[in-house]
């Protein structure tokens, strides 16, 4: 278990660890009886609609509970409160961009909503596939640019599941005294076994709890220890003005989340799937601004847990074990057991979340190609499969490179990149027109954006690893004019012939 500098001044003994680890034990057992109920209760799969979008019958309550669970959840949770204690309240700005994005989505949720439940739709990737190559069924460019699309999906996953892993396998870790390694495959054989059992049906009962413990902790925890351990606010001007500013990353960062990760709301798998199990189209209108208001307070709060670690603390400690080690600071055992196993649960609900996306990207895009597909029974199968399959490939992520915040922030924002395209798909109705256009801006957007992650990750560049959205979207962007320019040009050239 982590040596904890308790604030109290009082020893970590043998008596408190075991004190602690029988709550541990206690709360696990509470949790898994819960999750056990309302898995055999309520989680049924008839149908590939009820595993994969909930028979697209959710109401509003529960999509707003599993939105802002997927935005807000353990792993978020983790990685602002270890941003927060690295770079200060430029954490918030990505809050700030997801509130706009969710208020821009409002503006698409209907439609997308409609056109899915329309044309049989489950994820954002079959609908770019199915947008762009409307009118080449029979040519070899569907199967490179649908691979395209989903392989470049799936790594964004990979990143963000891998992240889950980190902050499980972190408070595991921590939490029992068992080695990382050892801890991350305990991760991993929880994950991949709710998630192939359970579905997206199963993942809205995990997100709503581990929402409402979320709430909970904030109210009872987070915030009480905030104003104690920063005398009300005033011992944070004791920080670098930078960490005050939101300027410790640089002013282009602050400036480039709000203008281009913003729209990247819409680019988002959890989102489109959430959106397309919706009930209705007024039910997804709902949820987008619901949420965007609700959002904006989680993300000022848990970089201020971080902000508060780093004046109690400074800046020897462990990023990635910040959130334990406040915790463990701010309560008593049963109080401590209850919040580790809830951001453990809040952890396994994303990671599920996360998986389910990805296993159901692959096995609809590739599996698709055949020209009789596959039956129901067959689909489950090969999403089960792939659920452990890439849920390994992000257990070896997450062994071989445990940084959560890098991790999350490679995923969120190489999401980024699709916008330009996602966007045109949303508002042109002969978008399949520019299918060329939409291949080359991902494909060079996609180039710039790995060169510069790889550079990053070799070196152990933090903020390159941060600033690689903004020029890897630029080139994307430009690529989609220039392609667009190219098409009205030689439709000219064939018109004037």
């Amino acid at each position: 278990m982590l040596n904890l500098r308790l604030k109290t001044g009082k020893n970590c003994t043998f008596a408190f660890k075991l004190e602690i680890m029988n709550w541990y034990l206690f709360w696990i057992i509470v949790y898994v009886v819960v999750i056990l109920y309302f898995t055999i209760k309520h989680v049924s799969h008839k149908d590939i609609d009820a595993y994969l979008i909930n028979n697209r019958n959710t109401r509003t309550l529960p999509l707003v509970f599993t939105t802002l669970a997927t935005f807000v959840g353990g792993g978020v949770c983790m990685g602002l409160i270890a941003m927060g204690y690295t770079s200060g309240l430029a954490a918030v700005a990505i809050g700030l961009a997801y509130v706009i994005g969710f208020f821009i989505l409002y503006f698409f949720a209907g439609k997308i909503r409609d056109y899915g439940a329309d044309n049989k739709i489950f994820s954002f990737a079959e609908y770019l596939n199915r947008r762009y190559l409307k009118k080449h069924r029979s040519s070899i460019f569907p199967k490179q640019f649908s691979g395209m699309i989903s392989g470049i999906n799936i790594l964004i996953f990979f990143f963000l599941t891998a992240a889950q892993f980190v902050g499980m396998a972190s408070l595991l870790h921590h939490a029992f005294s068992v080695g990382y390694g050892l801890a991350a495959g305990i991760s991993f054989v929880l994950v991949i076994t709710y998630t192939a059992l359970a579905g997206l049906s199963g993942v809205i009962i995990t997100d709503s709890i581990q929402f409402v413990v979320i709430v909970f902790m904030i109210a009872a925890i987070f915030i009480p220890g905030i104003l104690e351990d920063t005398n009300n606010f005033e011992s944070l001007k004791t920080l670098d003005p930078s960490m005050l500013n939101g300027t410790s990353e640089g002013l282009l960062f602050l400036l480039g989340l709000p203008l281009l990760l913003a729209p990247s709301v819409l680019t988002r798998m959890d989102i489109w799937q959430r959106t397309l199990a919706a009930k209705s189209a007024r039910t997804a209108r709902r949820t987008a601004w619901i949420c965007g208001l609700a959002m904006l307070p989680f993300y000022i709060i848990f970089p201020l847990v971080g902000m508060a670690l780093r004046v109690d603390f400074g800046a020897g400690a462990d990023p990635d074990a910040a959130t334990f080690l406040f915790l463990a600071n701010h309560t008593a055992p049963v109080l401590l057991g209850f919040a580790v196993v809830g951001l453990l649960a809040a952890l396994m609900s994303s990671a599920d979340s996360f998986l389910n996306i990805v296993a159901m990207t692959a096995v609809r895009d590739f599996v698709s190609w055949k020209k009789d597909g596959i039956s129901k029974k067959k689909s489950f199968r090969y999403i089960r499969f792939a659920v452990f399959g890439f849920g390994a490939l992000a257990l070896i992520m997450a062994l071989f490179f445990a940084d959560i915040v890098n991790l999350f922030v490679a995923g969120i924002t190489m999401n980024i990149l699709f916008t330009p395209i996602t966007i045109l798909a949303l508002v042109r109705k002969d978008v399949y027109k520019y299918k060329f256009a939409a291949f080359g801006s991902i494909i060079s957007g996609t180039i710039v954006i790995l060169i510069l992650f790889t550079i990053g990750f070799a070196t152990g560049n933090d903020s390159l690893l941060k600033m690689a959205f903004i020029p890897a979207t630029i080139v994307a962007t430009i690529a989609l004019f220039i392609g667009l320019w190219r098409h009205k040009r030689k439709a000219k050239i064939a018109q004037a012939n």
